[in-house]
């Protein structure tokens, strides 16, 4: 394959098994996907940690954590930042879930979370705001790509059939 060319980013679907991970927390632990299993899981992925957007999305998933739970979901961001950013970003915005850091990308490359984005014009490689929600036996029930940071959680419970909040 020549360096120009370019490969189209795997996109998971309802139905198929949700790639395994292995990534530190906030704190420097790790946390693992298979160590989830037997409870359903939201994993979102987000750009960068206190930007505009993320924060929205993260707070929006913090203010609808209750009702989430209630439904039987955890909820689990992963990000290209660092730790110690993940654990500011945690502290300041009160969030009550676990922040995961991706600094190589693999995992989101897993999830088809990485690739080719466009701003204005400008073609390049980044995060593409994505989010999965996963069965108690590690199956993707839904997989929402390009995602906006506003409303998200709102369409999220509607397409899992739960009442909005």
């Amino acid at each position: 394959m020549s360096e120009n060319a370019t490969t189209e980013a795997i996109r998971l679907a309802a139905g198929d098994a949700a790639p395994d991970f292995t990534l530190p927390d906030a704190n420097g632990d790790e946390l693992a996907l298979a160590s989830l299993h037997g409870k359903k899981t939201i994993v979102y992925f987000y750009p960068a940690a206190s930007t505009p957007g993320c924060t929205k999305q993260a707070c929006d998933f913090r203010d609808s954590l209750e009702s989430l739970q209630g439904a039987g979901y955890q909820v689990v961001g992963i990000s290209p930042d660092a730790p110690a950013k993940l654990a500011k970003f945690a502290a300041k915005e009160e969030l009550g879930f676990p922040l995961l850091s991706d600094e190589d990308h693999a995992v989101a490359a897993a999830y088809g979370a990485w690739g080719e984005k466009k701003n204005y014009g400008r073609v390049y490689e980044g995060l593409i705001r994505s989010t999965f929600a996963i069965d108690e036996n590690g199956i993707v029930e839904v997989a929402q790509y390009n995602v906006r940071a506003t409303g998200h959680v709102a369409k999220l419970r509607r397409d899992l059939g739960l009442d909005p909040k």
